[in-house]
């Protein structure tokens, strides 16, 4: 099984509904892939801060397990910040 986080950035270019978001929450719990996931809040930066590229546009993530990248990326394009013109990043997490 292989483990992916998807990194959502908060570049919409239309605002979503709260129906959308359900019915894009009810297909990917009734997927069986979807393994949680949350908001971000504040960060803090540690370390060499002057030369890391910031993060504050990635507004939340959510975690999957799939067999079949196929099938999760076509769940994925049903996202509603996709839908609304805005940026998701599908990363596949290495086995260690």
């Amino acid at each position: 099984m292989t483990q992916y986080i998807l990194l959502i950035q908060g570049n919409l270019t239309s605002p979503t509904t709260t129906e959308e978001w359900d019915t894009f929450f009810s297909a990917v719990r009734s997927s069986g892939l979807f393994k949680g996931g949350s908001e971000i809040g504040g960060r803090t930066r540690l370390g060499n801060s002057t030369t890391a590229q910031s993060t504050d546009h990635v507004v939340a993530y959510m975690r999957f397990d799939s067999d079949d990248q196929e099938k999760l990326l076509a769940l994925v394009n049903q996202h509603p910040v996709v839908l609304h013109g805005g940026t998701v990043e599908l990363c596949e997490l290495p086995k260690s």
